[in-house]
């Protein structure tokens, strides 16, 4: 998903130097800065955002159609007072349809995780500061990660697994990065606002006996990447 988002952004960025070329030889007329142009700034990364790695597209969607909004009130398609009256009520809608399908969906992803929802783990907190977590050569079952205007890194590459383990991540205008062994099989859901979960690792071949971290992420205006 980030090759797709990767084209996307590459193209975007060819499509306004063409665009700005041609218009500033004269081939054609377009005004760059037309009214509500900003809102761009908001729309374009929405918008990609939407085929990046994240599972939950609430904060990606909120933004898609804030910006949108505003982009449609700027040239006077509705009116602006119109467009600040619906913004609460599409954010509401937005945040109960994530929440009601956040939820099968995560419950899907997690069936195999129930017998490790007793297993809550060491707690480890990060806020305005830095931490880096080593557990090589420690048998590993789970813990809690929390990082609020701060970062955690989770270094589980040489940790002992056993059968599979959850691990229950928490950003708040943080980041958290959590590495784990190429054998192991990642399942992550996230609950995101202004902010996103990733796993960036490869697909492993799903075995019998394959051994499974679960990444349960919340992220507000921060981010939880897997690696």
């Amino acid at each position: 998903m980030h090759k797709a988002s990767n084209w996307l952004w590459g193209l975007v960025l060819i499509l306004i130097g063409v665009v700005w070329g041609l218009s500033a030889m004269g081939l054609i007329s377009f005004n760059v800065f037309f009214p509500g142009w900003w809102t761009l700034f908001i729309i374009v990364p929405c918008f990609i955002g939407l085929f990046d790695g994240d599972d939950d597209k609430t904060g990606n969607l909120i933004g898609l159609g804030i910006g949108i909004f505003l982009l449609l009130g700027c040239l006077s398609v509705v009116s602006i007072v119109t467009v600040w009256k619906l913004m609460v009520p599409v954010i509401l809608v937005v945040v109960g349809l994530s929440i009601i399908f956040k939820d099968a969906f995560k419950k899907a992803i997690f069936k195999g995780a129930k017998k490790l929802n007793g297993q809550k783990g060491k707690e480890y907190w990060s806020t305005f500061s830095g931490q880096k977590l080593d557990f090589g050569g420690e048998e590993f079952e789970g813990c809690q990660l929390e990082a609020v205007f701060g970062g955690i890194t989770c270094d589980l590459r040489e940790a002992k697994i056993k059968e599979g383990a959850m691990i229950r991540a928490t950003s708040i205008f943080g980041g958290i990065t959590i590495r784990v062994p190429k054998d192991i099989e990642v399942k992550l859901v996230s609950t995101s606002m202004f902010g996103g979960a990733s796993n960036q690792r490869k697909k492993v071949i799903e075995k019998e006996d394959a051994k499974t971290l679960y990444v349960d992420a919340t992220c507000v205006f921060g981010g939880v990447e897997v690696k």
